[in-house]
């Protein structure tokens, strides 16, 4: 199975949503992690709010930083916009999806960066296998 990593800077909305949506659409073909480059050590009460609406609980997820995760070479290593290279990160592969942060913005914009993050892992999803 493939290895991903989803990296942004706080590890509490866009890069947790990426590591849910790689678990259900992925099950089966990938391990999907994320953290952050400055973990803020708590998930965002909308991340979680978006996810549920999708049933999924996103409350079983931990904001973590990069040294929390397994030290492993990872085939992608994805970032979300946030400038983070993670030069210490081992990857295969390196992309950067240049999502801009949601964490402000209102349910139905945030709901937008969600929505868009889900397109993308499919597609991602799909060019693995």
């Amino acid at each position: 199975m493939k290895k991903v990593l989803f990296v942004c800077v706080e590890n509490s909305n866009r890069s947790q949503m990426a590591e849910a949506f790689a678990k259900i659409h992925g099950k089966g073909k990938l391990e999907a992690y994320s953290s952050g480059s400055r973990a803020s050590g708590i998930i965002n009460p909308k991340a979680i709010a978006a996810m549920k609406e999708l049933d999924y609980d996103l409350t079983t997820h931990q904001s973590k930083s990069l040294d929390k995760i397994p030290q492993i070479k990872y085939d992608y290593a994805i970032t979300m916009g946030c400038g983070d290279e993670c030069p210490f990160i081992k990857a295969e592969h390196r992309d950067d999806w240049k999502l801009d942060d949601p964490k402000n913005l209102d349910p139905s914009e945030f709901n937008k960066v969600r929505d868009e993050i889900e397109r993308r892992v499919k597609e991602l999803i799909k060019d693995l296998v």
